[in-house]
């Protein structure tokens, strides 16, 4: 008889507003991690409450763009940063993060025995700063047409 053996599971979550390198770059190093990556994407409500303000792409965009990329196998909404009931209830075997800052369910999965992993930042490559850029850039065009450039 053949044995099967068991999927190894991989969860990672964010918000994911505002696509680029950085993100892509860790869905493919933590897919590689494992047989099954599942995908958090953060509810507009959690960013509102976590960030102090909404993403700039809705839930429903943000997921959809997560979804498409070929690294994920499943997206689900993460309406939490409390992620101890989730790991358990969808069995991750690891956990993955940037290595920007330490995760909540760190001690979950290390208490269970399970791994965590923490990837490396894209250094200069994230939706914060991206926003930051386009409020500038904004800013500039509008000093620009008023005439106090």
């Amino acid at each position: 008889m053949i044995e099967q053996r068991k999927k190894i599971i991989v969860y990672t979550v964010g918000v994911w507003d505002m696509f680029h390198i950085g993100h892509l770059k860790l869905l493919k190093a933590a897919k590689a991690l494992g047989d099954l990556l599942i995908v958090g994407v953060n509810t507009d409500a959690l960013v509102k409450e976590y960030k102090g303000h909404y993403p700039l792409l809705c839930w429903e965009d943000r997921a959809a763009v997560v979804e498409a990329c070929r690294f994920v196998d499943m997206v689900i909404p993460a309406v939490s940063l409390e992620k101890d009931k989730l790991l358990e209830e969808i069995d991750a075997d690891i956990l993955v993060h940037g290595n920007d800052k330490k995760i909540l369910g760190h001690d979950y999965m290390i208490r269970n025995n399970r791994r965590v992993v923490y990837l490396p930042y894209t250094e200069g490559r994230s939706s914060s700063t991206l926003r930051k850029t386009l409020k500038r850039y904004y800013e500039e065009q509008i000093r620009m047409e008023s005439g106090r450039a």
